[in-house]
């Protein structure tokens, strides 16, 4: 069942992605006591990925912060070797906190994975964005698929 608005976020291990490497990190944990502006795309280094949905929110950064979110996270089902990667050369220079899902466990647990099989990807994680006050979700926006515009650091900045 897909997580819904006023939801808490389930309790699930994440791999944020640091300076000095890996760092394991329970979502009750990650997710207590902040504001967090969650958005997840179905792969590092994919097109779409890549050339928007990142850069939008590297670039709106400051703006989100300045209406209360505390950090911002990039979560996908890849290892945290390829998000941190991926978060060097797009720039995130701190920005964005990236979230690797690995095994897709955070993915399934709120009920947003999809089959990406017919692409060569396996079970991923929609394209969506969300609002996470201290673990509740308060904001959700889900992709359709093959589309871009709810998940949008635009569409989130205009909604807090």
């Amino acid at each position: 069942m897909t997580i819904q608005v006023g939801d808490r976020i389930p309790s699930t291990p994440l791999v944020k992605v640091t300076e000095e490497g890996p760092e394991q990190i329970g979502s009750d944990e990650y997710f207590a006591g902040r504001k967090i502006a969650l958005f997840s795309v179905p792969g590092a280094f994919t097109p779409t990925c890549s050339a928007k949905h990142l850069p939008g929110f590297v670039e709106k950064a400051a703006d989100l912060e300045a209406k209360g979110v505390d950090e911002i996270a990039c979560t996908a089902v890849n290892d945290a070797f390829v998000m941190g990667a991926w978060g060097k050369a797009s720039g995130v220079d701190g920005k964005v906190t990236m979230l690797a899902d690995g095994n897709g466990t955070f993915a399934k647990a709120v009920g947003l994975e999809m089959d990406g099989s017919g692409f060569g990807l396996g079970t991923r994680g929609k394209r969506y964005s969300m609002i996470v006050n201290d673990g509740v979700v308060e904001q959700l926006h889900v992709e359709a698929p093959g589309q871009f515009e709810v998940s949008s650091a635009d569409y989130l900045l205009a909604r807090l």
